[in-house]
Formats: C-alpha cells, structure tokens, sequence
C-alpha cells in the first residue's frame, strides 16, 4: 500500500494537473476571501473565518475531483490497470493507496489557508480577536469533507476509462452528497421524513463540526462514508480485473 500511495503521490507532483488544480482553488478563494465585497472577510467587520468554511466545500466539488479522476481512469486507458492488479497486492492496497495519496493532496490544498487564519489573527482590532476553537472545528470539518470527496472522487474514477466522465460523476456525487439531502427535505412529499434526510447528508455534519464540537456521531458518519465508498470501489474493481 506504501509502494501505492508513494507511485500516486508522486505522480500527481510530478505532473502540472496537481499544481494547476490546486492554484485554482487557492487563487478563486483568495479573490472570494479578500477582493470580491460581497464574501471579503474584510467587509465583514468582524473576525471571523466563517467565509473561508461556507465557500471551501463548494470549491472543493472542483478541486478534489480534479485530483481523483485521473487515479483509476488512467490506469485503465493506458492498460497499465492489468499490470496493477496482477502484482502481488490485494485490492484493499491498491483502493488504499490511491485513496492515501488524493487525501494527502487535499492537505496540501489547505494548509496554505493557514495564511488567512494568521491574517485575520493580526488584523483583528484586538490582537488575536477571532474564536481559535472553532477554527480549529472548523479545519477539522474541512479535512474530513475532503477526505468523503476523495472517497467518492475514488470510486468515480474506478467506474469509466474517461476522465472527464469521471470528473463529471464526483462532482455529481459530491454535490448531492453535500447539498441534495437538504434539498430533497424541502419537498412536500418528504418533509416529514425531514430529519431523516437532512441527517444523511455531509452538510449537517459538517456544520455540527465546525461549531467546534468533535461529536462521536459526526465522526462515525464521516467514517463511514469514506468506509462505504471505498468499498463499492473495491467491488467495482474486483468485479472488472478479468
């Protein structure tokens, strides 16, 4: 799984689809955090990084499946996916550690933001004036977002021999995962099943998170998602290697 997950890691680096990828996402939030009036933290009179946690996930729809959808897609357009799975590796290595490498991605996409915690820090009109814990909360939210993107960013990839396809279907996925429970709570027919529904979307987990409390149930749903997604991938690809 090591062997995997440093193949992986490296080839993202050594290729510019990580780097563009990931200076896109930090150049639009960037505008959307300082420039753009509407989500600037600096019109907002307060110190606060609520902007930077609301507008993230949304970027992060883009960002991750731009990093995924090459993992197992590639593999198989060039035929290299044959040669993978007869080495001595079991399919739980391999999923792992293609997984592995897309999460350590998604931090790497992160801790630059650090700079704006730093920023704010300073800039606030009493030194340090911005609620630490939940920022903290809130960065722990973000990377287990990331972290169930790049599990269905995985899957998606392990479905088609297209890239593109596999970009289009986790941003899909990802979205509904993130938003489409909300939206299906709304409808006449399902609100009394409201609970039930907003539950099984990432975004009420992820909002409970970012308050700055770590519940237990927040992060067994976390968990299993990612459990969930990586499975069904080593189902797909169990059921394709001959």
């Amino acid at each position: 799984m090591f062997t995997i997950f440093k193949k992986e890691l490296f080839a993202y680096l050594n290729s510019l689809v990580a780097y563009i990828t990931i200076g896109v996402f930090l150049l639009v939030l960037s505008l959307l955090l300082w420039v753009f009036p509407e989500t600037s933290v600096l019109d907002y009179g307060y110190a606060s990084l609520e902007s930077l946690f609301y507008l993230t996930p949304y970027l992060f729809m883009f960002l991750i499946p731009g990093i995924t959808m090459r993992s197992f897609a590639e593999e198989k357009k060039e035929g290299t996916f044959e040669l993978l799975v007869t080495r001595p590796l079991t399919d739980w290595q391999i999923v792992f550690g293609k997984y592995l490498a897309a999460l350590a991605l998604v931090l790497f996409a992160l801790l630059p933001t650090l700079v704006y915690y730093i920023s704010v820090y300073q800039l606030g009109t009493t030194l340090g004036n911005i609620d630490t814990g939940a920022v903290i909360g809130s960065y722990i939210g973000l990377f287990l977002l990331g972290a169930n993107f790049a599990a269905i960013g995985i899957f998606s990839s392990a479905l088609t021999k297209n890239q593109v396809i596999a970009f289009a279907i986790a941003i899909f996925l990802c979205f509904f995962a993130f938003s489409g429970f909300d939206s299906l709570s709304q409808l006449l027919s399902l609100q009394k099943f409201d609970g039930v529904l907003i539950n099984l979307g990432i975004n009420e987990h992820y909002q409970s998170i970012s308050r700055g409390v770590l519940d237990t149930r927040d992060l067994v749903y976390f968990i299993s998602v990612i459990v969930l997604f990586l499975s069904i991938t080593k189902t797909v690809l169990g059921g394709r290697k001959w």
